[in-house]
């Protein structure tokens, strides 16, 4: 066992350089909503009911985000002059699990550099 976590940190340092894009499209909570979001939104209305607003907006942006067909950037490196494009995001806090995976790595960023004391710390009230 210790040698697969051996073997996967060493693939996140090798790879810590390289960007790949985000492909939601690919995943399967991705692929369930964008299969079955219509058919609900319109058996609500059907009965004369609907989702609230936020919540709505909540999956169209679920739907467009990291999808180049919505919007990108084209970046470039100075040094080697490859070139991506980066996709925008959606910057949810709720649904989103790219979205909200980003925001809880920066705030435990933030905790860890500016909030905690540099200490041991456990849980028995030591």
């Amino acid at each position: 066992m210790p040698q697969v976590a051996a073997a996967r940190a060493a693939t996140r340092e090798r790879d810590a350089g390289r960007y790949q894009r985000h492909r939601p499209e690919q995943t399967l909570l991705y692929q369930i909503v964008e299969a079955y979001y219509p058919a609900f939104k319109a058996h609500l209305a059907a009965q004369g009911r609907g989702l609230p607003e936020y919540v709505e907006q909540e999956f169209e942006d679920y739907l467009r985000c990291g999808r180049l067909e919505h919007g990108f950037l084209r970046v470039r490196c100075e040094s080697c002059h490859a070139e991506h494009l980066v996709a925008f995001s959606c910057k949810r806090r709720g649904f989103c699990p790219s979205c909200g995976a980003r925001r809880m790595a920066e705030s435990a960023a933030l905790l860890v550099d500016e909030v905690l004391p540099e200490q041991p710390t456990c849980g028995n009230g030591c």
